[in-house]
């Protein structure tokens, strides 16, 4: 369905044809195709020829009749586009600006970018408040006052900034970021799947998908401070790569970066192998580390056991947000090749879980019975028949066959329904260990939202350089996504504004330079909150 909209640029008003669709993920888009624009002056409507020939050849031809106006009907529309040339947006960028300056984001890029810095800021703003592809930019910057950058950025000009980034200078922004944020305090490591529909970038490639996409992809690993909630690192792999192999790899770089930084890293069970916790104990390259435990691990299963029968008392009872549970920690002996290391390993049983797992269990297992009773050559079911049942040809059986559960791998789940095991070389503490390891979500969090708010659940590049740099623009985004989440959070404005309607609330605020004044219009009541429960100074002329 496609509808013709205006867009306000420069001294002229822009028609665009715009048509709606929905995206592979089912969401809702748009797509903009110029046709025309307003003549200033005259007000007359000016479409493209391509426009026209399109219109007249599927037999709705458009008419362009000129208008003729009175010197004072020019004057006024002469003078009443110069002062819309003049207005820009201004609401937004102060509060991204504000954000960047207490994060001392924009030092740290000045640092490292010294001649492309405010460029590369300000891609990031576009990035968080358009959610759009950086084609168009030069639209949002021509509406936008923001950092004044060196040249104006076309689509050619962002293509060449991205193709100029080097390796060196993205190491100096980590090397200068990691050292501001991550000292002392513990980092969540996780990886996700980004897919492109290039085929000219050597490091995508097929594997696991985690969208479970059939498309070759890249795997972004990030490290997320678990304090501060910030972004601390990124680096990007291969797609065939999994997460047990890019473990040292990522712990190499952070150590290349800031080799005077005692690593504390929190991580979940995709990222537990013999190898990876022997290389955090490595005594020449130390990583403080906690890590769970997956029950495909034989340790997971044997420390289950050891305190399935004691468990369940009062005195080893942790309190959580979501309740009581039981926890405790062990000291137990980990072998390496050269070594035996005691590590502390903390076992938690949480009985409500437990009975909601096994209810849970009991009643998939039942459906799929039933299942296999009405039709046992069902296609689409056939691995979890094989998985949980056992289906015989029957002469005896009015449907031709026996329907029976495998109770042993029923046992098997329910061995471990409710219960966790994490492992650490540092964390004595049942309580403690399960309070770090909970804001590991953040990670979680903030891939859903670099994927979704940031538009990159799809590469729009075609070379691995272009690739890896706007990916150094989205980390730069996520740092200003991450800190207005936080500030959101803290103040409680997620009850009354998704961050998205937040920022379409402050972005009316405009700014208007008159004849070299700039003129600040009055900020309303309801933006004048805003910024006051984010903490922040209401913006002023």
């Amino acid at each position: 369905m496609s509808c013709i909209t205006k867009q306000h640029v420069g001294k002229y008003t822009y028609l665009y044809e715009s048509t709606s669709y929905r995206d592979e993920k089912g969401r809702p888009r748009n797509h903009k195709k110029r046709i025309g624009k307003i003549d200033p002056y005259t007000g007359e409507t000016i479409y493209t020829e391509e426009y026209l020939a399109r219109m007249e050849d599927a037999g709705r031809p458009v008419k362009q009749e000129p208008r003729e106006l009175s010197d004072a009907d020019r004057k006024a529309m002469q003078s009443a586009s110069e002062v819309l040339d003049a207005s820009r947006r201004y609401g937004s960028y102060a509060l991204f600006r504000d954000l960047a300056d207490r994060i001392h984001l924009l030092d740290v890029l000045r640092k490292a970018f010294p001649a492309s810095f405010r460029e590369i800021f300000s891609l990031a703003c576009f990035l968080v408040e358009s959610q759009e592809p950086l084609a168009y930019f030069a639209e949002w910057m021509s509406q936008t006052e923001t950092l004044p950058l060196t040249v104006p950025l076309s689509s050619q000009r962002i293509s060449d900034l991205l193709a100029s980034i080097t390796l060196d200078q993205r190491d100096a922004f980590f090397s200068e970021w990691v050292d501001h944020t991550a000292e002392d305090q513990y980092v969540a490591l996780d990886i996700t799947s980004i897919s492109s529909y290039s085929q000219l970038m050597e490091s995508c490639e097929w594997g696991y998908n985690r969208d479970h996409e059939d498309l070759p992809q890249i795997n972004l690993c990030m490290l997320f401070g678990e304090s501060a909630r910030l972004p601390v690192y990124q680096t990007s792999y291969h797609g065939s790569l999994k997460d047990v192999s890019t473990l040292r790899t990522t712990l190499d770089e952070v150590r290349a970066l800031v080799p005077s930084h005692a690593l504390r890293v929190v991580m979940d069970k995709g990222f537990y192998s013999q190898k990876n916790v022997d290389a955090m104990l490595d005594p020449e390259h130390p990583v403080h580390f906690l890590i769970s435990v997956p029950f495909t691990s034989s340790f997971a299963k044997r420390q289950v056991e050891s305190e399935r029968k004691d468990i369940d008392r009062l005195e080893n009872t942790i309190l959580t947000s979501d309740g009581a549970i039981r926890g405790v920690h062990k000291v137990r002996a980990w072998h390496t090749k050269e070594r035996n290391v005691p590590l502390h390993v903390h076992v938690y049983f949480n009985p409500v879980k437990a009975a909601t797992e096994r209810n849970e269990l009991y009643g998939y297992v039942m459906e799929l019975k039933w299942a296999a009773l009405a039709d046992p050559e069902r296609s689409d079911l056939q691995k979890e028949f094989q998985k949980y049942l056992i289906i015989r040809k029957s002469s005896k059986q009015e449907s031709g066959y026996t329907v029976n559960v495998r109770q042993d791998v029923i046992d098997k789940k329910l061995n471990t329904c409710g219960w966790m095991v994490l492992l650490s070389d540092v964390t004595d503490d049942a309580q403690e260990a399960l309070d770090v390891y909970r804001t590991k979500d953040v990670v979680e969090k903030n891939f859903l939202r670099l994927k979704n708010t940031l538009d990159l659940n799809r590469l729009r590049v075609h070379s691995d350089v272009r690739m890896e740099n706007k990916l150094f623009l989205s980390f730069i985004a996520m740092l200003l996504v991450s800190a207005l989440h936080q500030r959101m959070k803290q103040a409680g404005l997620y009850q009354k504004y998704t961050m998205h309607e937040l920022l379409l609330k402050v972005r009316k605020l405009h700014a208007v330079r008159i004849k070299n004044r700039r003129i600040l219009q009055p900020v309303t009541k309801e933006q004048r909150q805003i910024f006051q429960d984010l903490g922040m100074d209401v913006p002023v002329g």
